[in-house]
């Protein structure tokens, strides 16, 4: 959205007409980007799992998560023999690019595409680049998944539900970079988990967790076991799922502290959600805010503030 200024010099037959960039915060829809998300995070997991088949073990599954960037998303930088290479969705440009370090390009188009003809896609492409990787090819964090290989259902691929995702994404990205500079503890990276389709921050207590109980569907147990090792406060965005049809950002303690799901956060359009375990602000309490950044930054600080003093964290040292 774009704000026209008109401003007069002393000589009134100068004039100067300044061009502002107003920050435009999306609508999405659940309701009618359902399709297209589904897809994408069936795609997402193909990619990540490539990554996952790529780089060492990292703490807290960090290595194996997405990152935005200004078209789409990336893999970053990746090595396979005397190689790199990087995977990236362009939703700019609606496709998938694959480069390397040798200055070969890869690509195909997202249009019309099911998760089947995706898989087969990329993994060409890779062998043709000399990459020869291989996945467990089925998804995670689904019940019921369809394996990639058979999945013919998920082809959906609407670029208005795509455009307005990015641009939701960027713009989230911008405040939780703002929320994560307050904190000077161990935290995250933020960053895009393929398995549950959510950009993802977290903060630590220096203090472990309990064992946590894992159960997760398609995740060995040791995997949440490890994300969770230490007490955490995560913050985050998703796009809306079975037990909570809209986008929304959510917060949530492990382990959780006693009162906390009773606190009055802020502001007040959050609530607990009894069932997901997590504070939830819904995206479009944001979206159609005057100040959407100054309302998204008063649910993390009220969210992570609340929980932190009930589980006693050193805040004096950690912010």
């Amino acid at each position: 959205m774009f704000c026209i200024r008109r401003m007069e010099s002393n000589n009134s037959s100068d004039v100067v007409v300044i061009l502002i960039m107003e920050q435009n915060w999306p609508i999405l829809s659940y309701e009618k980007g359902k399709s297209t998300y589904e897809t994408l995070q069936l795609w997402s997991q193909i990619v990540g799992k490539i990554k996952l088949a790529t780089l060492p073990w990292v703490n807290h599954a960090w290595h194996i998560a997405l990152h935005i960037t200004s078209t789409g998303l990336t893999t970053e930088s990746m090595r396979y023999n005397d190689q790199h290479f990087q995977i990236d969705f362009d939703f700019i440009a609606h496709q998938l690019k694959i480069t390397t370090s040798n200055g070969e390009i890869r690509q195909f188009d997202l249009h019309g595409i099911a998760v089947a003809d995706f898989y087969r896609k990329i993994f060409n492409l890779l062998k043709e680049l000399k990459i020869d990787l291989s996945i467990k090819p089925v998804p995670v964090e689904l019940v019921d998944p369809i394996p990639f290989v058979q999945d013919t259902v998920h082809a959906t691929y609407e670029d208005e539900h795509v455009i307005a995702f990015h641009g939701a994404l960027l713009n989230i990205q911008d405040v939780f970079m703002k929320f994560r500079s307050e904190f000077r503890g161990k935290c995250s990276p933020i960053h895009f988990f393929w398995g549950s389709f959510d950009l993802a921050l977290s903060f630590f207590s220096g203090r472990n967790a309990p064992k946590h109980p894992g159960g997760i569907p398609g995740m060995p147990n040791w995997v949440a076991e490890d994300a969770y090792c230490k007490e955490v406060s995560s913050c985050g965005f998703w796009t809306g799922g079975a037990a909570l049809m809209e986008a929304a950002f959510y917060c949530y303690l492990y382990p959780e502290p006693k009162g906390y799901k009773s606190a009055k956060v802020k502001p007040d359009e959050a609530y607990y959600h009894q069932t997901l375990g997590e504070f939830i602000l819904p995206y479009s309490a944001v979206q159609s805010a005057e100040k959407p950044d100054d309302k998204l930054i008063e649910f993390l600080r009220s969210t992570y503030s609340i929980g932190a003093d009930l589980a006693k964290w050193d805040r004096e040292s950690l912010e």
